[in-house]
């Protein structure tokens, strides 16, 4: 599978501070083992999963020890089985124990979140809607989460408040209504994706007459959101995307789907993240 990787510089960065923190100024414990033992390790992992994570993992080893030699048996957004082999590594001793636990946490981490967003993207099989990841995401791991959800077969939202306008609730009390918040929205950039959230049909008709690119369906109820897809497909400013949010859960996804909507947005697939079980072991 060929996905877009963040680029090196902020994989570089990512790792750089995970070991600062971790390693600082030195294992004390990896300098039991001799300076000049040489070890052989193996990474497996103990469920079936999505992985996720390759470049990270690398890049810990590259950063201690260039020595370090890994050769992967599966690749990123490859489903992967219990007990089967991930990758091989052999190197200095010290540098494999002194790398082990910030290369699994990646690794695990990434792979977790990818895991869990193929478990979204299979249950919306046989539909055309598609399921978006939010700004839940772990600090400073954001580009890292939405690459894994890539991976498993998700859709990326906007990377940030950069790259995408999207109105809530707050800001349209702020701005005093839809209309004045989106005719303010367009002064600042009227290039990027206008979003608007809405709570009801009425402000669903609000944003349809303000022509805004997506509208997000906040908690709508399942026959409110089949009577909002029935309203934008028929409105005369064609062409609006409906995205439903809003405690959505892999139970109730088929259904929400099954409304008509383009897309629902779930913060859980990097918010609530469960890490894959990894094992790493010295041969």
């Amino acid at each position: 599978m060929s996905i877009a990787l963040p680029s090196s510089e902020y994989i570089t960065r990512s790792v750089a501070t995970a070991l600062e923190e971790d390693v600082a100024t030195g294992d004390l414990t990896a300098q039991l083992i001799p300076a000049d033992r040489t070890s052989k390790a193996t990474v497996i992992t103990r469920e079936d999963a999505t992985l996720c994570g390759r470049a990270w993992f690398d890049e810990v080893f590259r950063q201690i020890d260039t020595r370090v030699q890994i050769v992967w048996k599966a690749q990123d957004g490859d489903r992967v089985r219990a007990n089967q082999l991930l990758c091989e590594l052999t190197g200095p001793s010290r540098s494999l124990l002194t790398g082990e636990r910030s290369a699994l946490n990646f690794l695990q981490l990434l792979s977790g979140t990818a895991t869990e967003t193929s478990r979204y993207a299979e249950a919306l099989k046989g539909t055309s809607c598609r399921v978006l990841d939010t700004r839940k995401t772990i600090p400073g791991l954001r580009l890292a989460q939405k690459y894994a959800v890539r991976c498993g077969g998700g859709t990326n939202h906007r990377i940030g408040l950069f790259d995408a306008i999207l109105v809530k609730e707050n800001h349209i009390a702020a701005a005093g209504s839809i209309a004045a918040a989106v005719a303010e929205a367009r002064l600042v950039n009227s290039k990027v994706m206008l979003e608007v959230e809405v709570e009801n049909l009425d402000e669903l008709q609000q944003a349809l007459a303000a022509k805004v690119d997506r509208i997000l369906l906040d908690n709508f109820s399942n026959d409110d959101m089949k009577t909002a897809v029935s309203i934008t497909r028929s409105h005369q400013n064609k062409g609006i995307e409906l995205e439903a949010s809003g405690n959505m859960s892999l139970e109730t996804l088929r259904e929400v789907a099954e409304t008509g909507v383009d897309f629902i947005s779930v913060g859980g697939l990097t918010k609530h993240v469960r890490a894959l079980d990894l094992s790493m072991r010295f041969a």
